[in-house]
């Protein structure tokens, strides 16, 4: 069974904590420790004040279900430590001297980057781009405006441009685009919409290749503690772990 040490102890982190299923956590860390605290009766793991101590207890894998700034300041460090990281926000990897350094320390380390699905399906698939002609990949994400920290009163295209850009001023809520962008490797065009009118989070992915075409659409309940986040990136990362040791991967 394996070891999880849990980097982030938000909405996401503890939907991971009270839904473990075939792991168990060990150790919990937080920027805000109270919010570390409070989550040690929930999974029975102790947390830590400090990231050394955190990173030196006994565990195989650290999940970050924390902030972009969060993957910048410890992925190095985790991966150093002999641990293997699943990482929810994959904005910090749009820097690509860090992904580079990352990808470094995990081939030095034998260590391995784990990144959900999060919020959107098909990334499997999409891995195609890579050895396929590809003349279009667009993703059009739609939310309600209060979770983007805005009112509107009516549907407003807040942005639109390359994923690059859009984490930069997003970062907490277009870690799709980035996703899409690994997976595929290509640049990936982003439309960012508010909608008062709807309360879900919506992702829709348009691509144009020499296979034909794919067109995706996740309609995503919030989580009730946090609008910005898809109750479907919790689940991903549950998901991931759950079937890490099964012998038969399915879209590897």
């Amino acid at each position: 069974m394996h070891r999880i040490g849990l980097l982030g102890c938000g909405n996401i982190g503890e939907i991971i904590a009270h839904k473990r299923e075939g792991f168990i956590i060990t150790a919990l860390y937080d920027a805000v420790y109270a919010r570390a605290v409070a989550m040690q009766d929930v999974c029975g793991a102790p947390a830590y004040e400090s990231f050394d101590e955190f990173l030196a207890q006994d565990m195989d894998i650290v999940v970050e279900a924390a902030s972009v700034a969060a993957v910048e300041a410890h992925a190095e460090a985790i991966l150093l430590a002999g641990k293997d990281l699943v990482t929810l926000s994959v904005g910090a990897l749009t820097d690509d001297q860090f992904r580079n350094r990352l990808k470094a320390c995990a081939t030095q380390t034998g260590k391995k980057i784990y990144i959900p699905s999060g919020a959107i399906a098909g990334l499997d698939n999409l891995k195609v781009c890579q050895i396929a002609e590809v003349s279009k990949i667009l993703l059009r994400t739609t939310k309600n405006p209060h979770s983007l920290g805005i009112e509107t009163d009516s549907p407003t295209l807040l942005f639109q441009g390359t994923a690059r850009d859009c984490i930069r001023r997003y970062p907490k809520n277009i870690n799709v685009a980035v996703a899409i962008e690994l997976a595929s490797g290509h640049e990936t065009e982003v439309e960012l919409w508010a909608d008062p009118n709807t309360d879900r989070n919506t992702h829709e992915l348009f691509i144009e290749g020499e296979f034909g075409d794919i067109t995706i659409k996740v309609s995503n309940r919030p989580s009730p503690e946090n609008p910005a986040t898809s109750y479907l990136a919790a689940l991903s990362v549950l998901s991931l772990l759950r079937n890490l040791d099964n012998p038969i991967q399915i879209g590897t």
